[in-house]
């Protein structure tokens, strides 16, 4: 290990071993520094078409192949066989109810399907994160990145030229000297302790507790409860959310049919199902199979392959994401709910945010301005709170499907009209643009205002909720979106089963500022056309 380095990355998960790479074909010299060891579980493990479209710009940016690879199952499965993963065609949703089965009726069901993409070949996957997590070191040290493992980083002194980082790797010492650190590390991260940045955890409504592994010889809800009406995908090979008063569960499966799953708990909710503070985690998650008795079936034979695991708090928010010398991966600086899968693809926004910076810096500085770390920091703090407000409304809706379908939509329409303007209409200024309709006239005041409207609607509990003033939220949502939907998204002729459709599409092309004959020209960049550059095709 040498004693200098321009960038300290800590933490070499996905994202802070892909920065580190990408920043090292740039020309800085790069350390990336792990506490543990690959290969190592990790959660969050659900891509979406946001996220792979980073992935696509980063691969054809910086010249990465495996990243192009990865942007799709079907390129996936091609170039890496071996990386394990699962297909994920979309967004499954059941609402269930304590004591009794998922009841099959037809179309009228509490059932919510919304796929992401047309066929399998260009569809997302589910990341099995030890392997997918170590490729990425490998591929850093490939690029030139000196990667060390078992470092446990005691101290961080800042100056105005860098800091030292001290600790012990392997029971010797290790002192550094770099120009800049970028934390990576995740929830109460290594910067956030040493540098004693204050929780701002209080910005945020939402709270929820996990239980959680993975398991093989998961059932198949198509099995559980046969005869429900086709979707637009199989609904098992999706993000499958099963929303129960507590809170929800992910089930997500991967191809050599191990299922990462987990009970994501509204602690308000959770006096229902744990007497006492004590918290034992395989008793928690047996009390809620027995509650849910189509989930119980699901699960009934399956074999957990690591112990369950319970965390009785999920979120984190510190209060600063960066400075001059240092910055906060998203990860690092907040965390709010898995609900949506937001974490990959933010997390890539902000490796595509972060090497802009450094490479507008390289020059000259070679390091990120105040302005670039201001912008930065804005956006971070910006995206965190309308992440929390989406989710927490959500929470809210729950109590009722009919509202929760309807909350959904204010993601869905974000994310499709985000994605659709990125395929056809792409320009250098798309890493910037905000998460989740940050900075969107249209979008960017919804999730707040829905979250506000929820509050009064059920101020007095789901009795509050009346028949019309659920039938007016549904509406409200409804219209406010319309400026952005391009999927057909609310349309009653869907029946909440939302696939990919094209034609929905073709007609709203004046919202995204195209003639019909425009967009029709460049619908084969939504039906995943090979690049052009023979190197990723």
């Amino acid at each position: 290990m040498k004693a200098n380095y321009e960038i300290a990355i800590v933490g070499s998960g996905f994202a802070g071993s892909l920065l580190a790479r990408i920043l090292t074909r740039i020309g800085y010299d790069v350390v990336l520094l792990e506490r543990g060891t690959h290969p190592r579980f990790a959660i969050g493990e659900s891509s979406t078409p946001l996220a792979n479209l980073s992935l696509e710009r980063i691969a054809l940016r910086y010249g990465l192949e495996d990243c192009y690879a990865l942007a799709t199952h079907g390129r996936w499965l091609k170039k890496f066989p071996d990386l394990r993963r699962g297909l994920k065609r979309g967004f499954t949703f059941y609402r269930h109810h304590p004591g009794q089965r998922f009841q099959n009726l037809g179309f009228d069901s509490e059932r919510l399907l919304v796929a992401a993409s047309p066929d399998d070949a260009i569809a997302d996957s589910h990341w099995f994160r030890a392997d997918v997590d170590q490729h990425f070191v490998e591929e850093a040290v490939v690029a030139g990145v000196d990667y060390f493992d078992n470092v446990d980083l005691k101290a961080a002194t800042f100056s105005g030229t860098g800091a030292r980082l001290t600790g012990a790797r392997l029971g010797e010492s290790v002192e550094l000297e770099v120009s800049f650190v970028i934390d990576a590390s995740g929830p109460g991260g290594f910067l956030a302790r040493q540098l004693s940045l204050g929780s701002a955890l209080e910005r945020t409504h939402t709270r929820s507790a996990l239980v959680f592994s993975h398991f093989d010889d998961v059932n198949l809800m198509q099995h559980a409860v046969p005869g429900l009406p086709k979707g637009p995908y199989p609904e098992d090979w999706a993000a499958v959310h099963h929303v129960i008063d507590e809170g929800w569960m992910y089930s997500l499966r991967f191809d050599h049919d191990t299922t990462s799953a987990g009970f994501v708990l509204n602690p308000q909710s959770m006096a229902s199902v744990v007497s006492g503070t004590a918290v034992d985690a395989h008793s928690l998650w047996q009390t809620l199979l027995a509650r849910y008795p189509t989930i119980g079936e699901l699960f009934a034979e399956a074999r957990p392959t690591m112990p369950i695991a319970f965390r009785p708090l999920i979120q984190h928010r510190v209060a600063q994401s960066a400075a001059e010398r240092w910055l906060l991966m998203p990860h690092a600086f907040a965390f709010i709910d898995p609900l949506f899968s937001t974490g990959i693809s933010w997390s890539l926004r902000a490796v595509e945010r972060i090497a802009l910076m450094f490479e507008d810096a390289f020059a000259n500085s070679r390091i990120p301005s105040a302005p670039a770390r201001d912008r930065y920091s804005n956006a971070l703090a910006a995206e965190a709170d309308q992440i929390d407000l989406l989710v927490a409304g959500a929470y809210r809706a729950m109590v009722s499907f009919d509202l929760f379908a309807a909350q959904a939509m204010l993601y869905f329409a974000s994310v499709s009209f985000a994605e659709t303007n990125q395929r056809l209409l792409p320009d250098d200024s798309v890493a910037w643009r905000g998460f989740l309709g940050v900075g969107d006239p249209v979008l960017a005041d919804l999730p707040r205002e829905s979250f506000q409207r929820l509050g009064r609607i059920l101020a007095g509990g789901f009795e509050s909720a009346t028949t019309d003033a659920r039938r007016d939220f549904v509406d409200w949502i409804n219209e406010s979106i319309q400026p952005r939907n391009i999927a057909g998204l609310g349309d009653p002729k869907y029946r909440n089963l939302y696939p990919v459709d094209f034609d929905a599409l073709v007609d709203a092309h004046s919202l995204l500022g195209l003639a019909r004959d425009e967009l029709i020209a460049r619908l084969p960049a939504l039906r995943g056309r090979p690049h052009p550059n023979r190197f990723f095709a």
